[in-house]
């Protein structure tokens, strides 16, 4: 495997976990609606210009968009505005490692909703998360450590959004787009759903968008987080594997941790440690093929993780 898979997996890890640290950023000035269709615009201008530039097909007819905007809206729309709904009320550190249920979501989802067949390893690993997720919130008897309701149930609903896309993209019927014309459908269709809430749900101040306080986040959330991440994402699958590229999920929390810590000055309590460590062992063990189950499916194309 070439040596640049590798860094193309540790520059996606930073780009990844520092989304969390531009999003709350953001928040100080937009709503959750009109980040991730800021985001969406921005990663569909740099996808563009790379297209133009590699003289890759549009295609525009020949995408299916119902199914297209089907896709966008669970896999890019929802779980984006969840994600800045849910760090109004938590720290981008504990939103990443929320976020990083992904794969036991996927796993949940397909059984409950798609036939998807479960052995022993899937059943201990969703066991393991759940525990993990009980020492991360910081359970103990008699107490409940400063967790914020909302702000964990908007990231679940976010992770479980990303769980139903995995399971819909294997059976929508994009599969004769490239990745190209993928990338740029999901995100051109987020953009247009997300603009329309934004402008009609939230108070949108224009005169912040040329600000340079907020233009570098933009930058770093929109065209590194969602049009770079995506290109680098891709290019692992091409030159790896589907199942090098998903590593990516278990570097992520740790990269938004140190950005949350650097950065924004939070916390890193024992409990988040030890709730990661153990939520990534349950997501490890449930994407483990086992008998009578099968393997946690990889991230699918037009599906990013944070």
């Amino acid at each position: 495997m070439p040596r640049l898979v590798y860094a193309a997996l540790l520059c996606l890890s930073l780009i990844w976990g520092g989304s969390f640290y531009f999003i709350k950023m953001l928040l100080h000035d937009f709503g959750p609606w009109s980040i991730a269709c800021l985001r969406s615009t921005c990663g569909l201008l740099v996808v563009l210009l790379v297209m133009l530039a590699l003289r890759k097909p549009f295609g525009f007819r020949a995408i299916p968009w119902l199914a297209m905007f089907a896709m966008a809206v669970i896999n890019t729309a929802l779980p984006w505005t969840l994600i800045a709904f849910s760090e109004q009320r938590i720290t981008s550190g504990m939103a990443s490692i929320l976020n990083a249920t992904t794969p036991v979501w996927t796993v949940l989802v397909g059984m409950a909703f798609f036939r998807g067949r479960s052995g022993r390893m899937q059943w201990v690993g969703l066991g393991v998360a759940m525990i993990g997720l009980l020492v991360l919130l910081g359970i103990r008897p008699g107490a409940l450590l400063s967790v914020d309701g909302i702000g964990f149930a908007g990231m679940m609903a976010a992770a479980c959004c990303y769980g139903v896309g995995s399971q819909l993209s294997k059976r929508l019927s994009v599969r004769g787009c490239t990745t190209y014309q993928i990338t740029y459908g999901t995100l051109l269709s987020s953009a247009v759903l997300c603009g329309v809430m934004s402008l009609t749900t939230e108070s949108i101040p224009f005169s912040r968008l040329t600000s340079m306080s907020t233009l570098p986040m933009l930058v770093g959330l929109g065209a590194f987080g969602s049009g770079i991440a995506y290109l680098l994402f891709y290019y692992m699958v091409e030159k790896g594997s589907a199942e090098f590229a998903s590593m990516v999920t278990y570097l992520v929390p740790s990269t938004a941790l140190v950005w949350g810590c650097v950065l924004l000055n939070e916390s890193i309590r024992w409990n988040m440690l030890a709730g990661l460590a153990i939520i990534l062992a349950g997501v490890f063990l449930a994407g483990r093929k086992g008998p009578g189950g099968e393997r946690l499916p990889a991230r699918r194309k037009g599906v990013p993780s944070s």
